[in-house]
């Protein structure tokens, strides 16, 4: 009997075991169900990306600078192939271009100083990059997407009329675009210039600059649903009218104690707008940044003080508007935030503690936050799947059209230093996997089959054919992204535009809906965006369309 009651005891605890283990499993997998997960792509791209923008190719352009030494990876150009680069330069590449599909890099060649440059898409696709550091401060260059390995950097004879250093750029709705700001460069120009066009004075950059900190450098720009240009420095902000040269409306002071721009280095969004308005309505987040004088503590001092922790938020386009302010699960700076693929905002890489800025932060916040804009306050975060990378000052990010999150960079110090600092340059690539592409979500995921057309004119019906594993719900939505050029946690022109769509109808291959361009390039200025079909908050793959005039 006492054998007996052992072997039912021992098997007892062996089903306990079991049980314990795989409910273990199915908390694992809960978590990541709702938290994300983390790929490594690349354990060395050869450059660390300070800057990154997504190419209507699929690829990804990253680069860095040209005048801090040589990088990890080798140029292969004809020039460097035969050993004898033009005076002044190394063979050291200082741009790479990442392949999404097939997880390699290609070398590139740019020429002049990149450090803290700017850049938009024209219309066409082609990359205009502008400003930088030394002897790339007024230069404009270009980089045109290509489906081979023959395209590369070309910089315009052309300069441009003030240094564009920490600047940011903005497609407006004519094609051109308009270049704001730069270190003691208070003023904006366009690209390109009509006949006797130089730039145009804007005190509000002036007023925002602070003695020894500024923190109004890359200043937050977003294209509004009139034409005209809200810009954001400091803690203040303007509508522009940039054709007249003209302030049209002061907005009030963002409140939370601290500065948000570089290098206090918060970062900025424009929620996505809606068709069901007309696009109209537009709100700005801005979340992140560092009390005053927190860049003076970090730099002088070495005191690094806690980032700020708050969020505002404001309609522009309200008779009258106010900050509504909330605050993240912790502090943060040196922030990017991106709009996802449901809508929904990412926030991601950073620190805790100081500011942008050479060895001028700690802490780094390694868990990236879920800002959900239709919840109430209270409700609209969560906190995320942490990476084991810093991604502190110089790192970036982008959405991928899978879904995935691309982030890379990181490098707080001048040149690549690998040891003897307390962050040293990353040179990694990895991903981090949302939520919404665990396989849990398979059974709704939909499947873009068809696209009547790929080059939209504005106003116009496309039909958009799609699979699903099961009938749609209700809760259809369809969304075109314009990808940003991002850098110093500033995500330029990016844009998320929810279209009207007809009724679905079901046929033998599937489902298709007829959906309505935006009325103007006002609404979305010309150019690549990428479209995706949203089923209950679960995306499909995103493709290429075009809006065109």
């Amino acid at each position: 009997m006492v054998m007996e009651g052992f072997i039912l005891s021992k098997r007892l605890w062996i089903q306990v075991l079991l049980l314990g283990f795989v409910l273990c499993c199915l908390n694992v997998r809960a978590q990541q169900l709702l938290d994300g997960r983390w790929d490594l792509l690349l354990e060395n791209a050869g450059v660390s990306a300070m800057h990154m923008t997504l190419l209507h190719t699929n690829k990804v352009l990253i680069f860095d600078q040209t005048l801090a030494g040589p990088s990890q990876i080798s140029r292969t150009d004809p020039i460097c192939s035969s050993k004898t680069p033009a005076a002044g330069e190394d063979c050291s590449a200082h741009s790479i271009e990442y392949d999404i599909a097939t997880n390699k890099v290609r070398p590139l060649h740019v020429i002049t100083d990149t450090f803290c440059s700017s850049g938009s898409f024209a219309s066409n696709g082609t990359l205009v990059q502008t400003g930088g550091w030394s002897n790339g401060d007024r230069v404009t260059r270009f980089f045109t997407p290509c489906s081979d390995s023959s395209c590369d950097w070309v910089e315009s004879p052309t300069l441009m009329s003030s240094r564009r250093w920490y600047a940011s750029n903005q497609i407006l709705p004519d094609d051109r675009i308009i270049v704001v700001g730069g270190r003691r460069s208070f003023n904006y120009e366009f690209v390109p210039k009509r006949p006797g066009e130089g730039a145009f004075n804007l005190p509000f950059l002036a007023k925002t600059n602070t003695v020894d900190e500024e923190n109004n450098l890359y200043p937050f720009t977003h294209l509004s649903s009139d034409g005209n240009l809200f810009v954001f420095a400091n803690k203040d902000s303007i509508l522009l009218d940039y054709k007249k040269n003209q302030v049209l409306r002061t907005f009030p002071t963002m409140p939370g104690g601290g500065a948000r721009n570089y290098p206090s280095s918060g970062s900025s969004v424009m929620l996505p707008l809606d068709s069901a308005n007309n696009f109209q309505r537009v709100e700005i987040l801005i979340c992140g940044g560092a009390p005053d004088g927190a860049f003076k503590k970090a730099t002088f001092n070495k005191t690094f003080v806690e980032a700020l922790k708050s969020c505002g938020r404001m309609e522009i386009t309200s008779p009258n508007p106010v900050w509504q302010m909330e605050d993240m699960p912790g502090p943060r700076v040196m922030n990017d935030m991106l709009i996802l693929p449901t809508g929904k905002i990412l926030i991601i890489n950073g620190a805790k503690q100081g500011t942008a800025g050479w060895q001028s932060a700690r802490e780094p916040a390694l868990s990236p936050f879920l800002y959900r804009s239709a919840e109430a306050i209270g409700n609209r975060f969560r906190v995320l799947a942490p990476t084991t990378i810093p991604r502190m000052y110089h790192a970036t990010a982008n959405v991928l059209p899978d879904g995935r999150v691309l982030v890379g960079g990181s490098n707080s110090n001048f040149g690549y230093r690998f040891s003897g600092v307390p962050f040293p340059t990353e040179l990694r690539l990895e991903a981090y996997i949302p939520y919404y592409l665990h396989s849990n979500y398979d059974t709704k995921r939909p499947v873009v089959t068809s696209i009547s057309t790929r080059n939209i004119k504005y106003g116009s019906t496309f039909v958009v054919g799609f699979s699903l594993p099961m009938r749609p719900g209700a809760n259809l939505r369809f969304h075109a992204y314009a990808p940003p050029f991002t850098t110093h946690t500033w995500s330029m022109n990016q844009r998320m535009l929810s279209l009207a769509a007809t009724a679905v109808s079901e046929g033998s291959g599937g489902y298709s809906v007829g959906l309505t361009a935006p009325p103007t390039a006002v609404a979305a200025p010309s150019g690549y965006y990428l479209l995706t079909v949203v089923n209950g908050g679960v995306p499909s793959k995103a493709e290429w369309i075009r809006f065109i005039n």
